[in-house]
């Protein structure tokens, strides 16, 4: 036999391969070492589709390895993908009485492997052509209860016939009344209450509960380390099929939240969502499919989910608000474990994630949920659900606004005076905005778009506030980039003419632009530069006469024009004109900057260099974001020149660029470059080099520009 020190599990299996076909005592060395060494990388990394077949064959055939062994590795069968046809059949046909066939023992334990892998299989209506192989082996005791448990995974109307009733019965009468049986039988008893009757099912029965929880997290860990679908922990997540676990448990609660689907009192005639398992059959089925007993089991199941947004029912709407109206008045009287209302909340973010919709009474639940949590469980699933709240007033007028209903008591839950927590607060307000703009965008196509007036312009406003918070509690390009990610948003609403007569501008706050513009990341300057420049063509827009969105400012824009017009002039100054902290022009504030503090500042420049100047240091040649991107202009240019005549070019240029190096450089072989035409290159160099903001802004707002770009 091989060395036990192989690392792959492929070279593990020929090994394990080899011993099987001899006795023990023939063996150079004990396999045992080889058993546990497989087991535990099965256990690590989870075994693929081609080992995963090796493996079955190994523990289904007849062979000289020990029970002991076998037991191992079908306990470590960890799939990383889909199980295939191929190897559910051979556990099939590995099962029953036979020489050949493995220890019943064994056989119990591969289908138990069956009920946990049921949610990975690749085809899982192949056991449902093994059903009868399944139901006749129910007399052999040491594998019924696995059986019971994967019929009743398997089980759909069309399996519940009288003569499977008759023998369950009988056989149950022969055994006791075994609780797997009985269980089973309660199955049945769903499809047909009118045909099984009697005290038989009221006995104890099976829950069927998942066999190993463990085995079920540690597969999933492996599935999405291996970047495939992720499974729920009873069922399918196929969108176009029933979730058929008996009961969805939640993080270990011994009730589950919401039932499973189950159609109760059906007739023969007529076709139930149970039966559906594609698109095609739901699609071709939608009018006639009856509804389920308990509706409120919409919450957990993604079918449901479609048929009752496709086929809206009053009825069925208004009994699924009377449960979850109850549910929360069991938690308001504190009759409730703690637990439930984050398992309740789970369900109800997969709820939104799928319908793509936050209800009123779901809103009246998320504000209870807020009023209690503690800000870190489930944070994600949490900020997720909020963010779908419908777009409404957010602060201003009565009744009591969006703020004060939802958004307050998160703030209280979620911030815990650090910049993480703000954080999080921005990338949920980001999240909530994107969710208003596109509703607004949708709003378009009507005749009369209804938008809550104020509505997004209120929210702006609040988070300025929060802009100015995160610009002093955690400076730095990360919490600029999630900032401009907020405002670059509201921006992208300014591209609809129509909706500008409806949302009110509101811009960010002076002490927020202004550290970006100095900062030192060139992606926050261009980005800063093209959401001013989409602002700036909403201002004009609004006040053109001529434009579909021309309307009266707001008291609130007349407000704050001004300033804008400020930050515009500013940076211009600093861009392109070489005046920087000018305050003469009009609008112009200096960048903020105190008076004071520029004669300072000016002479400190020229105590380091006699020819520079304060004013110019910001401009394209010497701005420390930008003056790499200027230079390798030029150095483009350069190279570009030699490329076409090696000996063309006698000089090059030592940077930085200004009018008076370009008139000098020129005179000694270099480059023949003007200053504007240099200006005019670098905007351009910026553009193909992913950086449109700045040029987006410059060609905006200077008149010459726009005569050029036009």
């Amino acid at each position: 036999m091989a060395s036990h020190e192989n690392d792959t599990l492929s070279d593990l299996l020929g090994d394990l391969e080899a011993a099987s076909k001899l006795p023990a005592k023939r063996r150079q060395a004990t396999v045992k070492p080889t058993v546990e060494k497989t087991t535990s990388l099965l256990y690590e990394r989870g075994v693929l589709p081609d080992e995963l077949a090796r493996l079955v064959d190994l523990v289904t055939l007849r062979n000289y390895l020990d029970q002991a062994s076998l037991a191992a590795i079908v306990r470590n069968l960890y799939p990383a993908g889909k199980v295939g046809d191929d190897v559910v059949l051979c556990v099939v046909g590995a099962l029953g009485h036979g020489q050949l066939k493995p220890a019943l023992t064994l056989q119990a334990l591969l289908l138990r492997w069956l009920v946990m892998a049921y949610h990975l299989l690749q085809n899982p209506d192949i056991l449902s052509q093994a059903y009868g192989v399944f139901f006749n082996l129910l007399s052999t005791a040491a594998i019924r209860p696995q059986l019971c448990h994967l019929l009743a995974l398997i089980t759909r109307r069309k399996y519940v016939r009288p003569f499977r009733i008759q023998a369950i019965l009988a056989l149950s009468r022969q055994t006791g009344s075994d609780p797997h049986l009985t269980g089973l039988l309660r199955v049945f008893k769903n499809y047909y209450p009118e045909i099984i009757v009697g005290e038989v099912t009221k006995g104890r029965a099976a829950a069927f509960k998942h066999p190993d929880p463990q085995w079920r997290d540690r597969v999933n860990e492996i599935q999405q380390q291996q970047q495939l679908d992720r499974q729920d922990y009873g069922g399918t997540k196929n969108g176009f099929a029933v979730n058929h676990a008996l009961g969805r448990q939640m993080n270990g609660a011994t009730a589950s939240v919401f039932p499973a689907v189950h159609t109760q009192h059906s007739q023969e005639s007529s076709l139930t969502l149970e039966e559906i398992d594609k698109a095609e059959a739901f699609v071709d089925n939608l009018e006639k499919i009856e509804l389920p007993t308990q509706l409120v089991a919409v919450m957990a199941d993604p079918l449901l989910q479609k048929l009752l947004l496709l086929r809206p029912d009053a009825d069925a709407s208004a009994r699924i608000s009377n449960w979850v109206m109850a549910c929360l008045g069991d938690v308001a009287a504190g009759d409730t474990d703690p637990a439930f209302m984050l398992d309740m909340l789970e369900v109800v973010h997969d709820y939104v994630m799928n319908t793509k919709t936050l209800p009123p009474l779901l809103l009246t639940f998320l504000q209870m949920f807020l009023g209690t949590w503690n800000g870190v469980d489930k944070r994600s699933d949490v900020l997720e659900t909020v963010s779908y709240t419908p777009l409404g007033d957010f602060k201003s007028k009565p009744p009591p606004p969006l703020y004060k209903k939802l958004f307050q008591l998160l703030e209280s839950s979620l911030l815990d005076s650090t910049a993480a927590s703000q954080v999080s607060l921005l990338k949920f307000y980001t999240l909530l905005l994107r969710r208003w703009s596109i509703a607004m965008r949708a709003s378009q196509d009507s005749v009369d778009p209804v938008l809550p007036d104020g509505s997004a312009g209120d929210l702006v406003s609040h988070v300025n506030k929060l802009a100015l918070t995160l610009t002093q509690t955690a400076p730095g390009a990360a919490t600029q980039l999630a900032i401009l990610d907020f405002y670059e948003c509201f921006a992208s609403v300014f591209s609809i003419p129509r909706l500008l007569r409806s949302v009110d501008l509101c811009i960010p706050p002076a002490l927020v632009v202004y550290p970006m513009v100095f900062g030192d990341s060139l992606v926050v300057l261009s980005r800063l530069c093209g959401i001013l420049a989409a602002y700036k063509r909403a201002w004009e827009a609004i006040m053109a006469p001529s434009s579909p969105a021309a309307r009266q400012l707001t008291r609130r824009e007349r407000e704050q024009v001004n300033t804008f017009n400020g930050f515009l002039m500013d940076l211009c100054n600093c861009l392109w004109r070489g005046r920087a902290f000018a305050t003469s022009d009009l609008n112009a504030q200096g960048c903020g900057i105190p008076r004071a503090l520029e004669p300072a500042l000016d002479s400190y420049v020229r105590a380091v260099d006699s020819e520079l100047a304060l004013g110019a240091l910001f401009g394209l040649s010497y701005s420390p974001v930008l003056c790499l991107q200027a230079i390798s202009y030029v150095r483009e240019l350069e190279e570009a020149e030699i490329e076409a005549s090696p000996d063309g070019l006698r000089s090059r240029h030592a940077g930085p660029v200004t009018q008076a190096s370009l008139t000098r450089l020129a005179s000694r072989g270099g480059v023949a470059l003007s200053f504007p035409e240099y200006r005019s290159g670098v905007l351009k160099y910026l553009e193909s080099n992913g950086f449109p903001g700045v040029p987006e802004l410059m060609y905006n707002t200077m008149k010459n520009l726009m005569k050029e770009r036009k």
